[in-house]
């Protein structure tokens, strides 16, 4: 179910018109823009699968350490009961999945998970809420495991739903490193996913987190039945933000039986995105983004080492680690161990470009 878009580069520049021949033409390795159009990233997308992988593969040796991934761990601290109704997540309230809703984690308990993901060499630690919005009743504790999280030189990531002004900065005074909030999909297929809130609403936390100094992390999901035109459109939004996210989270679907999107495509195996396509995602996202770090995240425990070498090769940087993500599984820490051992990768040691870049 993949639609080409019929635009072709007529839009792009001169001086950033891209040869899909592979013989030249394309931005400098070491550009950073924002200016990115539609046109010019659908012609990335048609490039030969060959010649994008290796145009990615260069971006990612100009800007990152070649040969190292960022090992990260994510927990859910607060599981179930969301009022949202996104079509993919078990969580949702409007699901039938059978998951029972939890009360948000005991901070002792977060930060004793937190001491195990070091103890098996995960960089950063991310924590997420089955939340629509943070409460401010709920701030005290949310400060005080990122505080405690940090204290182990620990990078601290959290999600919880849309942010205010206020909470940003509260959580940017903890010592919040960096702020998940995904755009999920294209502007366009947004609304067939999600009801509940809009893109706009997506945007303007992202303007609240980065106003108050925390770094993005802004991704989403594909194989969602989507288009090639609407990956197109999800890679746009985010390589045309007044600055990149730091961090580009690009998930494979996991379809979830009891929620819209896991029953509506349980049949349908010919809508689900194949594995050259998702490689040609994460390549685009690298290109478009030179400097972010772009994360495998769900959806790995279903790819082959082949795939997932194929997206280390595209520009991917970083991975989830552990058995669970959030509710659904995940490869698990001897299994990427082992990958790591095949490919010759070992975890990331220094910082991320942007950050470092910023400091």
């Amino acid at each position: 179910m993949q639609a080409h878009p019929a635009e072709g580069v007529a839009g792009a520049t001169p001086s950033t018109e891209l040869d899909t021949n592979g013989e030249g033409g394309g931005p400098a390795l070491d550009e950073v823009r924002t200016d990115w159009t539609r046109a010019e990233i659908a012609a990335l997308f048609d490039l030969p699968f060959t010649e994008l992988v290796f145009r990615a593969a260069e971006v990612h040796r100009t800007h990152h350490a070649h040969g190292q991934v960022q090992l990260a761990t994510l927990l859910s601290i607060k599981t179930g009961g969301c009022p949202e109704d996104c079509g993919y997540c078990s969580q949702s309230a409007h699901a039938d999945t059978g998951l029972t809703a939890t009360k948000l984690m005991d901070v002792r308990a977060v930060l004793q998970a937190a001491a195990q993901a070091k103890d098996a060499g995960s960089q950063r630690f991310c924590m997420g809420a089955a939340w629509r919005n943070l409460k401010d009743r709920d701030m005290d504790a949310i400060c005080a495991m990122v505080e405690g999280v940090r204290a182990m030189g620990l990078e601290t990531c959290m999600t919880l739903g849309m942010l205010e002004p206020h909470q940003a900065r509260r959580l940017a005074d903890a010592g919040l490193d960096y702020y998940n909030h995904n755009i999920d999909t294209s502007p366009e297929r947004y609304g067939e996913v999600i009801s509940t809130r809009t893109f706009a609403d997506r945007l303007e936390t992202l303007e609240n987190v980065r106003e108050a100094g925390i770094n993005v992390c802004c991704g989403g999901i594909v194989g969602m039945g989507e288009t090639r035109e609407d990956r197109v459109g999800f890679v746009h939004a985010l390589a045309t933000l007044p600055r990149h996210p730091e961090s580009v989270p690009v998930n494979a679907l996991v379809p979830v039986k009891g929620t819209p999107l896991g029953d509506m495509l349980a049949d349908t195996p010919m809508a689900k995105i194949d594995d050259i396509e998702f490689v040609r995602t994460v390549a685009v996202a690298r290109i478009t983004m030179p400097m972010s770090t772009v994360r495998l995240s769900a959806g790995r425990e279903s790819m082959g080492e082949a795939t997932q070498a194929l997206c280390f090769l595209a520009g991917a940087n970083s991975i989830f680690t552990g058995d669970k993500l959030l509710t659904t599984g995940n490869r698990g820490d001897s299994a990427d161990a082992a990958l790591f051992a095949k490919l010759g990768l070992t975890p990331l040691a220094g910082e991320e470009p942007m950050r470092a870049a910023a400091e």
